[in-house]
């Protein structure tokens, strides 16, 4: 009988010598630890490093749809590196879009001229801006919810930082001319189910978020056209909004003057009426019970140090991580060193933009012999704080739980 890693190193080799574009080469076959407490058995047993081609090692969750997790040494920095963005698929064929052949059609019934428009027409016909912002899964984290939920079973690094270059969707709807009866936008991408029956990956936008200025189809993150596996040529940036709606490989937008009906908005990413503050609702969408997902909560990671690390009785000791919310700005990082007794003001690094992540430090002494435990809560400009205990939902959404790690002072 196959062990897991034959198994793996072969299911890499028959996709490879079936002409498969995306089979990863297996770079190291060990289970990571950092960051790994909490998540489910087999969670932990799975994530190997993959490469997937033009990609550094990453965290793999899930081989088919491709799932790869950030690691955490990477959050270091301000922004994330392409090649080190994590991948967030729901639909296993993903074609290598021809930047030559490559076409966006605008359309619907509340339109008034419908386009069809090239990667030329967006880079040549419309003023380019950037925006730096967060990218991330709405289930980051899922894979640390108690008890466990269904679902890919994410760490910490289903998420990135990065400045996101090309054209405001609103010029592109003013173009074809919206209707006054537009209610949302319809986003559509290239990739799709292997099996017929599978739903097609198609999300919508309110018309009002759509119409925003930091809203764009985005060609380049931090200075380089979007890698294939993040997009490439064109994806939806929605900034201060979770990941699904950052439609990938996009090909057509369709105005509609009636709520989506798809599976991926009807049925997928949604959460209890109620549960979490929000300040950003897609009304059209919602029902008496429930409602789309659609802003980040405050949230804070710790990034230098990692739970069981060793540290000596009375050193000096660096604390250093990153801080997000949904635009709203984060007001304050507060740090506790004794497992939550007392708390004090982390200093927060410079100010990349509301939608970026903030970087923060915090440094304290070791104390004695034994477990010191340290705890990260940031709060937003709007009064928003990181929760202390899990918010309970079905689909493992917003963990945003108080960060706790444990400290071994020799």
């Amino acid at each position: 009988m196959l062990d897991r890693r034959q198994f793996v190193q072969g299911t890499a080799a028959m996709l490879a010598a079936c002409g498969s574009s995306w089979a990863p080469s297996l770079v190291q076959a060990q289970s990571i630890a950092a960051g790994a407490e909490g998540l489910p058995e087999g969670a932990v047993e799975a994530a190997i490093l993959h490469a997937l081609p033009g990609k550094r090692p990453l965290l793999k969750r899930t081989f088919r749809p491709p799932n790869y997790e950030t690691p955490l040494d990477v959050f270091h920095q301000a922004f994330t590196p392409n090649d080190a963005f994590f991948v967030r698929y729901h639909l296993a064929v993903i074609p290598e879009v021809q930047a030559e052949q490559w076409q966006l059609t605008v359309g619907g019934e509340a339109v008034q001229q419908p386009l069809t428009l090239t990667l030329r027409d967006l880079k040549e016909g419309f003023q380019q801006v950037e925006v730096a912002a967060v990218c991330q899964c709405a289930g980051n984290r899922r894979g640390l919810f108690q008890p466990h939920v269904p679902g890919v079973q994410w760490g910490y690094g289903a998420m990135g930082n990065a400045v996101w270059r090309g054209v405001r969707l609103k010029e592109v709807l003013h173009k074809a001319g919206l209707k006054p009866e537009a209610l949302e936008v319809v986003c559509d991408g290239a990739d799709y189910g292997v099996i017929t029956k599978t739903p097609d990956f198609i999300k919508s936008l309110p018309v009002w978020k759509a119409l925003e200025d930091t809203t764009l189809i985005a060609l380049e993150m931090n200075g380089a056209p979007l890698p294939h596996w993040n997009g490439y040529p064109a994806r939806i940036v929605v900034p201060g909004w979770v990941g699904t709606y950052w439609v990938k490989q996009l090909t057509a937008l369709n105005v509609s003057s009636k709520p989506f009906e798809g599976f991926w908005m009807k049925s997928a990413y949604r959460i209890p009426k109620g549960k979490f503050p929000m300040v950003d609702r897609f009304i059209s969408q919602e029902s008496d019970t429930n409602t789309p997902i659609t802003e980040m909560v405050v949230n804070s990671l710790i990034t230098n140090i990692t739970n069981g690390q060793s540290v000596e009785s009375g050193a000096a000791v660096e604390v250093k991580g990153i801080a997000w919310d949904a635009g709203y700005g984060i007001q304050r990082v507060a740090v506790s060193t004794d497992a939550g007794a007392t708390w004090r003001d982390a200093a927060l690094g410079t100010d990349l933009g509301r939608f970026s992540w903030r970087q923060w430090t915090y440094r304290f002494q070791a104390g004695p012999r034994g477990q010191q435990t340290l705890m990260a809560q940031a709060t937003n400009r709007v009064g928003a704080t990181q929760t202390m205990s899990l918010i309970g939902n079905p689909a493992g959404y917003h963990h945003n739980v108080v960060q706790q790690i444990t400290l071994i002072v020799t």
